[in-house]
């Protein structure tokens, strides 16, 4: 019980578990979100400069000649062709990748400055720094904040974030934030009113008579809002699903189709590896741990959703992956920031059965006495294989400090992770559970506070479930979803 407990995964790559250690569960409150710039907590690129030393490699000159075979008259009119030939398709190669280069310009996960070509790394959108030709980094920034989905621009001058009056709103202005955040268009849900319920230091209104110009030049600092209402904004119908007829991993039971539409198994080479979230639909969330090395290649990778068992996903075609994102500040050692994104191909259809869950806003707090659920198809006892049917169970929240406990984990809960399930053990996920979601209900709306990471043992007394902790990181989703949303 003294020894400190060294954190192992439950499924990288479906390993033994001997090989490869276990995984995951997690629970706590929300961190309050960092303040002036948005947000302290996004990370930081940095570009590898390598530290080889090239080697000029010598030009071998080759003696221009005429082939032999192009050389009697009956063959210059074919080697004439072949010439002209090669040199169309090579312009045409050229050209294509010019158009490529000027309609889009930014690679790999940065952000276009508006119409100057220019690119910035997420981590510099919305830091109080300009880092763009007409600090359009800095003008358009947006964040939905709490469980009402309250909307709120950065101002650059004040160095703040505001919330927007809702004079003169419209689902125009609406859909325009939504793409700010990183959604696409067609997700929009709407934009709604809230009572303003206390002092404000102050507002963003719309100039209504700016005419059609751009959202963020129509905004300006207001200390009055004549409607005393605010703005509410929904990107995606999100956090919903059939009511749960069942009560109903470790200690779980089998789900119902429908139960948790958000859920998703990743499969490779045929095979469940971890489980994932559906936060849009071309969106997935999972953990980090799960594409290390080799399995970052999306084409590693088919996304299984609104199906129930793992027989059933052997006979479906599945969703192919197009990229694969995984956190740049994740650590295999300490397990920090074990979070990942998955784009699809192409979207996936919402219906009853496949729907999205909500991502955390920022100053939105998760108490422990509410219920919190984890679900996936990871095996049902230590050891054990995965199961071939989706399995649901109910667990608790852990203090950070008490996880930290030394005879728990002496430490090693970082603020980017939650603990959840019970001490005296009996109810987690285990093996094949990781990348899936916990998640709780409050406001009547299901969200994700966490993605399946790390644990000692399956059920073990003492060692509940570690989770990430998604409030840490939904900017840096947004940010992601933004910088690839074509």
């Amino acid at each position: 019980m003294n020894s400190r407990p060294p954190p192992y995964y439950e499924n990288y790559a479906y390993q033994p578990e001997n090989i490869a250690p276990p995984r995951h569960a997690g629970g706590y409150m929300y961190p309050p979100y960092p303040s002036p710039y948005y947000p302290s907590s996004v990370p930081h690129y940095i570009p590898r400069v390598s530290t080889n030393q090239s080697t000029p490699v010598p030009t071998v000159v080759q003696p221009k000649a005429t082939p032999a075979k192009c050389m009697p008259k009956t063959r210059k009119a074919v080697c004439l062709f072949l010439a002209i030939s090669v040199l169309l398709i090579g312009g045409a190669i050229a050209a294509v990748l010019i158009w490529h280069f000027v309609t889009d310009s930014c690679f790999g996960s940065k952000i276009k400055c508006g119409t100057t070509g220019m690119c910035v790394a997420p981590s510099q959108w919305c830091d109080g720094i300009r880092d763009c030709p007409n600090n359009e980094d800095e003008t358009r920034c947006v964040r939905l904040f709490g469980p009402e989905f309250q909307l709120e621009v950065y101002s650059s001058e004040s160095k703040d974030w505001y919330p927007v009056c809702s004079d003169d709103w419209n689902d125009k202005h609406g859909k325009t934030a939504c793409e700010d955040l990183g959604y696409n268009s067609n997700t929009y849900f709407k934009s709604q009113t809230i009572p303003l319920m206390s002092a404000s230091k102050g507002f963003m209104k719309l100039n209504a008579s700016a005419g059609d110009i751009d959202l963020y030049k129509k905004l300006y600092n207001s200390k009055s809002c004549s409607s005393r209402s605010l703005v509410s904004l929904q990107c995606i119908d999100c956090g919903t699903r059939r009511v749960n007829r069942r009560n109903r991993i470790v200690g779980g039971t089998s789900a119902s189709l429908g139960d948790w539409p958000w859920q998703v198994s990743l499969h490779s080479s045929g095979t469940h590896l971890c489980g994932g979230s559906i936060i849009t639909p071309e969106w997935i969330v999972t953990a980090a741990h799960c594409v290390e090395k080799a399995f970052s290649n999306p084409n590693y990778w088919t996304v299984f959703a609104g199906i129930l068992t793992q027989p059933e996903m052997i006979s479906s075609k599945g969703h192919k992956v197009a990229k694969v994102i995984p956190h740049p500040g994740y650590d295999t050692s300490s397990k920090t920031n074990d979070v990942a994104l998955m784009k699809l191909q192409s979207p996936l259809v919402f219906d009853e059965f496949v729907r999205p869950v909500c991502l955390p806003n920022p100053g939105m707090m998760f108490q422990s006495d509410q219920p919190y659920w984890i679900s996936g198809w990871g095996a049902v006892e230590q050891k054990g294989p995965t199961s071939k049917k989706l399995n649901a169970a109910r667990i608790r929240l852990i203090d950070s400090d008490t996880c930290n406990n030394r005879y728990i984990y002496n430490g090693l809960i970082l603020p980017t992770m939650i603990c959840a399930g019970y001490l005296n053990g009996g109810i987690d996920s285990c093996q094949g559970d990781s990348g899936g979601p916990l998640v709780t209900s409050k406001d009547s709306l299901w969200w994700l506070v966490g993605d399946t990471s790390w644990g000692t043992g399956c059920a073990t007394k003492y060692r509940p479930g570690v989770y990430g902790n998604m409030t840490v990181f939904t900017d840096w989703i947004y940010k992601n979803m933004q910088a690839n949303r074509r």
